[in-house]
């Protein structure tokens, strides 16, 4: 457990310290998040932050319960009422924030934190080294069954094989790439052109 948390407070580290450094143009720059610039993802990642339980709760019965549209319109909102100094700063303050989500534990905070700095860094072109402890973490806790339920991705005749770690999922023809890409592809995510191999995206 303290090296989930330690490895979730490097991350936001991380993050708050490139968000530092961007431009500001670019935090108008698309992610890969679909509809979402580099400002509602992070409008996004730093909600819990933000937002008491019962501001929480009352958002939620404005979207009359539906998750997805609570953290588009949280996020959009969010994203044009605050700076990106501001934002930064909430992801900088909160470190060491104990947030998870439900039923996830730490180890779904550290997914969490983890696949949306991929959906900033990725298409902005930033380098975003992941440790190989982290990613494993992440990889290990994931299912072909989760992936389905939550992003709709089937894995059926397809086995997602790792070149940077010795990591393997599903049962098929195989699919590589680098640990983040099959991470961010089993997040339903749009990658970039060539950076999966296999017969699976041909």
């Amino acid at each position: 457990m303290d090296d989930i948390r330690a490895a979730i407070a490097a991350q936001r580290l991380q993050l708050a310290d490139t968000l530092a450094a961007l431009p500001e143009e670019r935090w108008d720059a698309p992610t890969l998040c679909a509809g979402w610039r580099v400002r509602e993802v992070i409008a996004h990642v730093t909600m819990a932050f933000r937002y008491s339980p019962a501001q929480f709760f009352w958002h939620f019965a404005l979207a009359r319960g539906n998750f997805n549209r609570l953290a588009d319109r949280c996020a959009r909102a969010d994203a044009a009422a605050l700076t990106a100094e501001e934002l930064t700063a909430s992801v900088r303050n909160n470190v060491h924030h104990p947030w998870k989500p439900p039923g996830g534990g730490y180890a779904g905070a550290l997914t969490h934190d983890t696949v949306h700095a991929l959906d900033i860094a990725v298409p902005l072109g930033l380098d975003w080294p992941v440790p190989e402890a982290t990613l494993r973490a992440v990889l290990d806790g994931w299912s072909v069954e989760r992936g389905q339920k939550f992003f709709g991705v089937d894995l059926t005749g397809i086995r997602l094989c790792a070149d940077d770690l010795d990591w393997t999922l599903g049962d098929g023809e195989p699919l590589r790439g680098k640990g983040t890409d099959l991470l961010l592809f089993l997040c339903g995510r749009t990658l970039p052109p060539g950076r999966l191999r296999g017969a699976a995206i041909r």
